[in-house]
C-alpha cells in the first residue's frame, strides 16, 4: 500500500515528482521530431499513464488491497475529481498551445504563478495559515524560478498577449488540481484518484482528436516507432509515477508546501536541457536554483509552519 509520512516524506515525494515532469521537456521535443503533435503526444501520454496507473491497482488487488466501490463514493467526492480531470486537460493544453505562441521563458513564468495562487486561496478558504516561514519561502522560490528561467532566455521576440494568457490559464488551472487533491475527492484513496484524473484527461484528449480529425497523426506512432520511447517515458516517468508522487505530496504536506517545493521542476528541467540540449547554463541560473533548493529546505522547517504529520495511504 502506498504511503507517505510527514512533512520529510512528503517533501522528498513532491521534489521527485517535480524532477520527473522536469523530463517532459526533452520527451516533449524527441516526440515533435518524430513528426507528433502537442495533441497527439499529451494523448499518448495520458493514455500511457493511465495503463501505468491501471498495473499498479491490479497489483495492490492481487496483494490483497480492497477494490475501491465507486457507485458506493460519495458524489461530490466523484464530482470534485472529474473537475481535476477537467483542469488537468485544460492546463495541459494551455501549455502546449502557450509554448507555440510565446517564448518558453514567458510561459513558464506565468505557468510557475499558481504557487502563489495555491497560496492565497488555502489562506482565503481556511484551509491552511500563510505563517512568516512560508510567504518567506514562497517569495525565495518564486525569486529563484525567474531568475533561472530568465537568465536562460535569449531572443524572445514580440510579447504575445494570448500566449501569456494562456500560461497563466495553466496557472488558475494547476491550483484548482492542487487544491481539489487535498481535500476536494479525500474519500478516494490516492491512486485511484490519480488513476480517475489521468483517465479523464486521456479520454478528454481523445475526444478532441477525434473531432479535430487529426486520428491519423495521433496514430502515427504506431507507423513509425521511433517515438515511441520518448512516449513511453513521458507515459510512465512523466505521468503515471510523478502523478502520484504529487498526489501523496499533496496529501501529506498541504497544498502551499507542495506548491513551493514543486518549483524545483523548472530549475532541474533548466539543469537538463543544458546537459542533454547543449543549453549553456548561467552562473545567475546557478544561484537561482540556490534559492529555490533554500525555499524547499525551510519548508521542512517545524516551530510555527508545522502542521499535524499525516499518514496518508491508499486508504486515505
Amino acid at each position: 500500500m502506498t504511503s507517505v509520512r510527514g512533512v520529510p516524506g512528503g517533501t522528498a515525494a513532491v521534489a521527485l515528482a517535480a524532477c520527473l515532469f522536469g523530463t517532459l521537456g526533452p520527451a516533449s521535443r524527441a516526440a515533435y521530431d518524430a513528426g507528433l503533435t502537442p495533441l497527439a503526444f499529451a494523448l499518448w501520454r495520458a493514455a500511457i499513464g493511465t495503463v501505468t496507473l491501471a498495473a499498479l491497482l491490479g497489483l495492490l488487488h492481487a496483494r490483497g488491497r480492497d477494490r475501491v466501490r465507486w457507485r458506493a463514493l460519495p458524489p461530490r467526492a466523484l464530482a470534485a475529481l472529474a473537475v481535476a480531470g477537467g483542469a488537468s486537460l485544460v492546463l495541459n493544453l494551455a501549455v502546449f498551445s502557450a509554448f507555440e505562441r510565446t517564448s518558453i521563458a514567458l510561459a513558464l513564468l506565468g505557468f510557475y504563478t499558481y504557487p502563489a495562487l495555491v497560496a492565497g486561496a488555502a489562506v482565503a478558504l481556511g484551509e491552511e495559515r500563510l505563517t512568516r516561514m512560508r510567504a518567506v519561502a514562497l517569495v525565495l522560490s518564486l525569486a529563484g524560478m525567474a531568475v533561472v528561467v530568465l537568465g536562460g532566455a535569449t531572443g524572445g521576440g514580440p510579447f504575445d498577449a494570448l500566449g501569456f494568457g494562456l500560461a497563466l490559464l495553466a496557472a488558475a488551472m494547476q491550483a484548482v488540481y492542487v487544491l481539489l487533491g487535498r481535500r476536494g475527492f479525500r474519500a478516494i484513496p490516492s491512486e485511484e484518484a490519480t488513476f480517475g484524473v489521468i483517465g479523464v484527461t486521456a479520454v478528454g484528449y481523445l475526444a478532441l482528436v477525434l473531432v479535430t480529425g487529426s486520428s491519423e497523426l495521433a496514430a502515427l506512432p504506431l507507423r513509425n516507432p521511433a517515438a515511441l520511447p520518448a512516449l513511453l517515458w513521458a507515459g510512465i516517468a512523466g505521468a503515471g509515477v510523478p502523478a502520484l508522487l504529487f498526489m501523496l505530496g499533496i496529501r501529506s504536506i498541504g497544498a502551499t508546501r507542495t506548491s513551493i517545493v514543486a518549483l524545483v521542476e523548472p530549475v532541474f528541467g533548466t539543469l537538463l536541457a543544458a546537459l542533454l540540449l547543449a543549453e549553456g547554463l548561467a552562473p545567475v541560473q546557478v544561484a537561482g536554483g540556490g534559492l529555490v533548493l533554500a525555499a524547499a529546505a525551510l519548508i521542512q522547517r517545524g516551530g510555527e509552519d508545522a502542521e499535524p504529520h499525516e499518514a496518508v495511504s491508499g486508504a486515505a
